[in-house]
């Protein structure tokens, strides 16, 4: 008798060549559905909508590296928020916010205090906001209970720890999102040099003044449309796409402490913030873009948002 589990048509290979197929097509649709509830994850943990997408990025793309050895009698979601918290942990360990937090964490654990109450749905966007003066533990699991609804359970084997270790982070969070606000993350300001190139990008791009905006940029300068594109700049159709939109119009401003060029499109009661533009300097030149175009979550996930600031 032929084993049902190793044939399509009898041929051993093509079983495991459909179970790939529907995990992959499984993985498409989750991600779909869950992709503006990643990003606001990370970009909580981050603290900036910006870094919070290119850490789902790393995520997405991890998680398709690893998606044949996915065990797929279990859920994809939250196998998809572990790979994401993973990646903010090792962003904040990069940016060297996190060992002396997690320290501070891990001698707590055993924290007796009496629990806090959870802050409420009603309150769900402010804690958003106040969890960036939060140890990264604390902050995942505050965020996973209080904002997303988790179980304890689920926060445990998400931020890879116990219930009781999740109760007491997240006990110790309460308490200080309860107490006097503390420092949000410092704003990065550009060097005058770079706000005044910033400007000058954003004026010629305006004017649609594409041979003077090449004067700007790096010869070898690299290109990232998310989701659609990443290379060389100078081998991509970027400022052509530009060219045949109708109407749009560049302005210098700040998302979430950072200077960024914003992409404003016309609206009922003028112009409307649609996306954003990352833009990194080296020596003078524009060396890198990355364009948020296609990612209309991101401007949505902000903490803080300011026009023509520079």
């Amino acid at each position: 008798m032929t084993d049902p589990s190793s044939t399509d048509n009898g041929h051993p290979e093509a079983a495991p060549a459909g179970r790939h197929e529907a995990r992959y097509l499984a993985f498409l649709e989750t991600i779909s559905q869950l992709r503006p509830s990643l990003h606001r994850y990370c970009a909580r943990m981050t603290g900036s909508a910006l870094d919070g997408e290119d850490v789902v990025q790393e995520a997405l793309f991890s998680a398709y590296r690893k998606l044949d050895t996915f065990d797929d009698t279990r859920p994809l979601q939250p196998w998809l928020f572990r790979i994401a918290h993973n990646r903010c942990t090792d962003f904040l360990r990069r940016r060297g916010s996190a060992a002396s937090a997690e320290a501070e964490a891990a001698a707590a654990e055993a924290d007796a205090t009496p629990p806090v109450e959870p802050v409420g749905p009603a309150l769900g966007k402010a804690v958003e906001q106040l969890v960036l003066g939060l140890p990264p533990k604390e902050r995942a699991c505050v965020l996973l209970k209080d904002v997303f609804d988790y179980s304890l359970e689920e926060i445990a084997e998400l931020v890879d720890s116990t219930v009781g270790g999740v109760k007491a982070a997240l006990n110790r969070g309460r308490s200080k999102l309860a107490g006097p606000p503390t420092d949000n993350p410092p704003r990065r300001a550009p060097t005058s040099e770079d706000a005044a190139l910033l400007r000058l990008y954003v004026e010629r791009f305006n004017q649609r003044d594409w041979v003077g905006i090449r004067e700007l940029i790096a010869a070898d300068a690299r290109l990232l449309v998310v989701d659609r594109f990443v290379g060389r700049l100078a081998e991509s159709p970027y400022f052509a796409t530009y060219e045949g939109i109708p109407s749009w119009r560049l302005a210098v401003g700040e998302v979430d402490g950072e200077a960024v060029v914003i992409l404003e499109l016309p609206g009922i009661d003028g112009w409307v913030a649609k996306a954003v533009m990352r833009l990194r300097v080296a020596d003078g030149r524009i060396v890198d873009i990355t364009d948020y175009w296609f990612c209309p979550w991101v401007l949505p996930a902000a903490t803080t948002l300011l026009i023509d600031v520079l």
